[in-house]
């Protein structure tokens, strides 16, 4: 009878566990890609995204350069950028821009301090592109659909 209480008390703290996880993970704000407003491109597909950010591509579909914006790598919504839309590990983009700085063939992206400096770096910067919650969108931006 105690083991049976026991397996249903278990049970009953794993399933609020989940529960609770879940509904964190859907309180998180969406993360929307964004770029400066006069960049041609409206959407891009999710190999694209992760060239531009793994700085192997280096121009817009129409050849405009592109200067990368990305939050510190301890960042939560660097983290879930990553994670969500390039579907790569924040370790895995550091590995791949050390490999061209040291090796002399390309560069690391543009680091900022917070949401709020990424909005301004983009907004002021030809050809640039970051990544936004919802509550930092304005019109001094364009929000780039993702496919």
């Amino acid at each position: 009878m105690r083991l049976a209480l026991l397996a249903m008390v278990t049970l009953m703290l794993l399933v609020m566990l989940i529960f609770t996880c879940t509904n964190a993970i859907a309180r998180e704000a969406p993360l929307f890609l964004v770029a400066h407003p006069d960049v041609a491109t409206r959407w891009l597909n999710r190999d694209t995204t992760r060239a531009i950010f793994a700085m192997r591509q280096r121009t817009w579909p129409d050849g405009q350069a592109v200067r990368v914006y990305v939050l510190n790598n301890s960042d939560s919504v660097h983290a879930r950028f990553t994670k969500e839309q390039l579907a790569v590990y924040p370790h895995q983009l550091q590995l791949a821009w050390d490999r061209m700085v040291f090796s002399g063939t390309g560069q690391a992206p543009d680091r900022v301090a917070d949401q709020a400096e990424m909005r301004e770096r983009v907004a002021t910067t030809p050809g640039a592109i970051g990544y936004l919650e919802r509550e930092y969108l304005d019109d001094s931006i364009q929000v780039i659909s993702m496919e």
